[in-house]
Parts: structure tokens; sequence; C-alpha cells
């Protein structure tokens, strides 16, 4: 039999069983197609030394007018402006308290602070920084109480505690992206309360890492299921703190989901230090929403959207389905009149706006149900709204991405992509990621753009996490899907910066398509890369061959590695099933995996049955590595 050259058709099916799939791709990770042939993925660096607190599940990249570039990096704790590979914190101020309500107590050989505050509304978690205080009188002195503190526990509604710290041990950071300081001990002298001067300086209450779920009585629609019973699903009832970003010019606007919208100036004296403040405190504000659930500025008329925001009427309790927006080239100006082009709209369909996203033609609204499209038709309306579709899902609020006018969103069990109209996407990895997902955490879902591949990727926890540590991809250009594992809160595609930046969970941003090593340890670990193929026929299938030469056709093009280096497995079955050949121990399954390197011309192994499948794979640091058409050399054989 001449030698049998080996082509798969591009991307994974998994809807199928492998026999079925023959001719294809059947298993992956860390590995992407190029014009239809498989390749490893590019690495991934860590962005400077510097690390962030929380987890970050949003980035927002722009250049000012001084040409400084900056990035907005919210997590569940702060948000940041991340500048010069250093992060300044600008989370906006909540509460200022007058001199003298803040008094301290510290106890001998404990590290605990009880701080009394009768109005401080803080929850766990939350931060404060203290200023005005004096020694108690030991160890802990003027400069251990005047810093920021992270509150650990809450008494009562005017009392909580803290863990005096060394002087800047807050850049101390576990590798979960927490908060670790070193505690200082009191000791017997440490008998005053602080002062009468002290003023306490509180940030906005810190959001949730996790989405927290109810069930039973009072969960879920009204006679889902028989009388007395148990509510069959869990349903989110404490969300994420997930935060919305945009310009508006220089400057930015930030929005933490379900809370109030702020505005950072980047041109102020002093920006990267100045905390962003509320639009409904700005000088000449009028009527500004103080509560919502996302924030737009509109590029082509330059009016602010405030979606699932509250009423001019009722200011500060929101309305899940309105949408107001402020007079054109305004933040502050919100009051509907003959003379601006304020207003508002409100959606009849569902429950609450969910997200919304922004096209090159239009912004999308999303609710628990439908979509609408809101296009701005000018003066008296200002905007106009029409629905799309009343029968769609969509799985978070992140999981949605616009690639030009074409938008692309995860649902609960569906890939949906609109481009004029809605349509589900034929998916070949569909049941694979539905079927091992924890929807309890489905908010951490999010969509992604790797525009130089013509990739649009979910990041999605796996049933048995609970943070992202999987990735499903879309390559809308060659109409393929593949997958893998990988643990990123957030994205952002390169535009600004000349590679896209993810977030890690512990504390770090990474440049990504950097070489082909996981920076995220020093020194830089391998990338564990394959794709396995579905089995195929040697042959008809219908008599035994056997495998006696393999002519690799693999480039190692990139590569750093003095000697890059990949395994090709060769896998032999008799039985698409996996039945065993007789009734004996006999393996239904042998393979013989050769490594194969730059120079390799052929490799010689021995291996028999009816059909096969390969596998590609590498481990090593430096490789690289693209698949093109291999070739077996392979005869008929009987069954001994």
């Amino acid at each position: 039999m001449p030698l049998q050259k080996l082509q798969f058709q591009p991307g994974i099916n998994k809807e199928t069983t492998s026999y079925s799939n023959e001719g294809g791709w059947f298993d992956c990770d860390k590995v992407r197609f190029r014009q239809g042939f498989p390749e490893k993925i590019g690495g991934w660096g860590r962005i400077g030394v510097k690390s962030f607190l929380g987890s970050c599940r949003a980035l927002w990249p722009w250049r000012t007018l001084n040409l400084d570039d900056f990035l907005g990096v919210g997590t569940h704790l702060k948000y940041y402006i991340e500048s010069g590979e250093g992060y300044y914190d600008v989370t906006p101020i909540r509460l200022t308290t007058a001199a003298g309500d803040v008094t301290f107590a510290a106890t001998n050989g404990s590290s605990t602070l009880t701080v009394s505050d009768p109005t401080h509304g803080a929850v766990v978690n939350d931060f404060v920084t203290f200023s005005g205080a004096v020694s108690l009188g030991g160890n802990i002195t003027a400069a251990v109480l005047n810093q920021e503190y992270q509150i650990f526990e809450i008494v009562d509604s005017s009392t909580y505690k803290i863990v005096a710290r060394e002087v800047g041990s807050l850049d101390s950071i576990t590798n979960d992206g927490q908060y670790s300081p070193t505690p200082v001990v009191a000791n017997a002298s440490d008998t005053g309360n602080g002062g009468s001067s002290i003023v306490g300086t509180y940030q906005i209450n810190v959001g949730l890492d996790t989405s927290v779920t109810g069930n039973g009585w009072g969960a879920g629609a009204w006679a889902r299921g028989s009388w007395g019973s148990a509510a069959t699903v869990d349903l989110i009832t404490d969300t994420l703190r997930i935060w919305t970003h945009d310009n508006f010019g220089e400057d930015l606007l930030i929005n933490d989901m379900n809370g109030g919208i702020y505005y950072w100036d980047a041109s102020a004296v002093n920006s990267l230090t100045n905390p962003a403040v509320a639009i409904s405190d700005l000088a000449g504000a009028d009527l500004a929403p103080t509560i919502a659930k996302k924030v737009i500025v509109s590029d082509v008329d330059r009016h602010v959207i405030a979606f699932g925001c509250d009423p001019l009427n009722n200011i500060g309790v929101q309305d899940p389905l309105l949408i107001r927006f402020s007079d054109q080239e305004s933040v502050v100006d919100w009051r509907p009149s003959t003379t601006n082009t304020a207003g508002d709209l409100r959606l009849g369909s569902g429950s609450k706006i969910v997200t919304a996203v922004e096209t090159r033609q239009q912004i999308l609204v999303f609710t628990d149900v439908s979509l609408h499209a809101m296009q701005y038709i000018g003066p008296p309306f200002t905007f106009g709204i029409n629905m799309i579709s009343e029968n769609i899902t969509i799985r978070s609020p992140i999981s949605v991405v616009a690639v030009d006018d074409t938008v692309y969103w995860m649902g609960k069990n569906e890939f949906y992509v609109y481009n004029g109209g809605v349509q589900t996407l034929p998916c070949a990895v569909k049941d694979y990621v539905f079927s091992d997902f924890n929807s309890t955490q489905a908010e951490k879902c999010f969509g992604a753009v790797n525009s130089a591949f013509s990739e649009v990727w979910w990041y999605y926890p796996s049933a048995n996490s609970d943070n992202n540590d999987r990735y499903v991809v879309y390559n809308y250009l060659q109409n393929i899907w593949y997958y893998g594992n990988l643990t990123r809160t957030a994205w952002v595609d390169r535009g600004v910066n000349e590679t896209p930046i993810a977030a890690g969970r512990d504390g770090y941003l990474y440049n990504h398509e950097v070489g082909f090593d996981d920076g995220s340890t020093n020194p830089a670990s391998p990338i564990v890369a394959y794709i396995e193929s579905s089995q195929f026929d040697i042959g008809d299938g219908d008599q035994f061959s056997f495998v006696r030469r393999l002519i690799p056709d693999l480039t190692f093009r990139n590569s750093t590695a003095e000697t890059p280096i990949a395994n090709f497995t060769v896998k032999a079955r008799n039985f698409p099933g996996g039945a065993y050949l007789q009734d004996n121990s006999k393996a239904v399954e042998k393979t013989a995996s050769v490594p194969v390197e730059q120079f390799t011309q052929d490799a010689h192994i021995r291996l028999r049955g009816r059909s096969i499948a390969i596998k590609v794979d590498s481990d090593s640091t430096g490789t690289g590595w693209r698949l093109g058409s291999p070739r077996i050399d392979v005869r008929s054989d009987g069954r001994r």
C-alpha cells in the first residue's frame, strides 16, 4: 500500500463519536487553526512585577491627548488606573467622617484594633484610610494608624475590626489577588484612642467575588413545580462586582453594575492619585442618575447613556428597564428640556436590562429575554429603539462582544450571532461546553476578541470549578470551533496595546500572544498543548493493516528553543467502540509515540489495527509548532 497522506477538516467536533467524525479533529488544548491547519497558541508574560487587589473582571485601555497610555482595571475590591506598569487606586469615596467621629481600641498582645464610628456603613472587606490619628502609646504608632486598612469584621452598625499592619505592607498580596498585611502587635502601653482629630475616608462598598445563589420557597417562577416542591434550579440572588467603563474624551466614566456612575478626570492635577467622583456630585449636575447597570458614551452623537438606572422623578430607586441619556456633549445635564437632547426610554419586554454593547451603527440592548436596537435619530426624540428578538438568552452581562457590526454572545444553552438579524451559531462543541458548566457562577463567563486570529473566546467555569478554568473559541473567519483550559477573568484585544491583555486570578495582568511559554512563573514554564484526531480507517477498514513508518510534516517556525521538539503519537484500534478483542485482557488500543525534532525525516514504528488516530503534543519551553499533512506507510496484515 502506498504512503497515505493524513488531512483533516479544521476545527474540533465533539457532537458525534470519534469514529463517526472520521477525517476530523476530536480533542485539543491550547491549539488554534490557521488556514485550516492546527498550531500551538501563543504564550503570555506578566506585565511588570506589581499586582492588584481582587479579581479583575473589566479592562479598558485608552490614550490621552498627552499620549499617556492608561488601562482601567476594575476588580471586586477596587478600581485602578494602570500606567507605566504601576497600579493607581482611583476607587470612588463613599464617606469622609468629621474629625473625631472615629476612635480606636487595642488589646495587649493582639494585632486586632476595634474601630468605633457611629455611621460607618461598611461591609466586610471594605477599605478605609485614616488620617489625623496620634499614637495609642506603644507599638501602635501614628504612622501605623494613618494608612489604608481593610475591614475584616463588622461588629455592629457603629463598630468594626481591622488588623494593625506595618507601614507599606498593603503591597503584600497573596497568589489569588487578596490582601495579606504584616501585622503589628499592641503592647501594654497602647491604651489611647487615637486622639480627637481622626478622619476616616471610606471607599465605596466592595462587591462580591462569587455569585450567591438560592433555591427553595420563593426561588424561581411561580408554578414551576408541584405545590410545596423545592425549586429545581439555583437562582443568582447577589451578583458579582462587574465594572463597565467608557471614555468621555480623554476622561473616564465608570459604573459598577447596580451601583453608581463615576467620573475620573485624566487631565486634573495629580490625576493618578485622585479618586473617581460620582457624576451627581460634579459641578452643575442636574438630575444625574445615581445607580445603573451599565454606562456607555455614544460615539457618534456624544451622549452619556445609563442603562437600568433611576428615573427622573425617583432618584436613588432603580428601574431595571429604564434607559436615560444626558444632553449632547454633557456628563452632568440629565434634565430634559426644549433646549437640550436629554431624555429617557423604557423597554417593554423582559424583567431587567442585562447589558448593552455598542457597534458602529447602533447600540444593542439585552434584557433577560429579548434584544433591542437603539439608534440616534436626532431631536426631538434623540434616540429610537425597536425590538429585534424576543426569544434569546444571555449567559452573563460580560458574555457578549462586538466585532465591527457583528455581535456574538453566549446564551444559556446556545451561542448567538447578530449581523442584521439574530441567529443561533451552529456549534460543534456545544454539548461539551454546556454539559460541564457551573451555572451558579455563570456571571463570571466573559467574551473576548482576539482579532489578529479572527477569534471570539469565551472563558467559563467548568462544573467542578467556581472560577473560569476553561475557554471555547469560535473562529469567525474559518467558521470552526476549538477549546482548552486556561484561567482568566478579563481580556482586552490589541489596539492601544500591541498585544491582547488578560487578567489572571493571581492579581497580575498578562500580555498574550507573546512567545510560546507560560510567563506566570519565573523562569517561564512550558505550555502543554496538544491536538488529537478522530479515529479513521486504514484503507477500507475491513482488514487489519500494519503501520510501519511515519513521515511527519511539522514546522517549528518562530520557536526560540535551540532544539524544539514535539511528540507525534499514533494510536491503533480494532473496534470503534473500544470493546475488548476477546474475553481476555488484551487492550483494544495500542500506541506508538515518537519525538519529532526540527530535522526529523521519518520515524519507524510498529503498529497494527483497523483504524488509527494521531496526536501531536508538546511540553517544552520555547517551542511553537504548526502541523501540515503528515504521511504514514501502511501495508495489509493478518489478524496475528
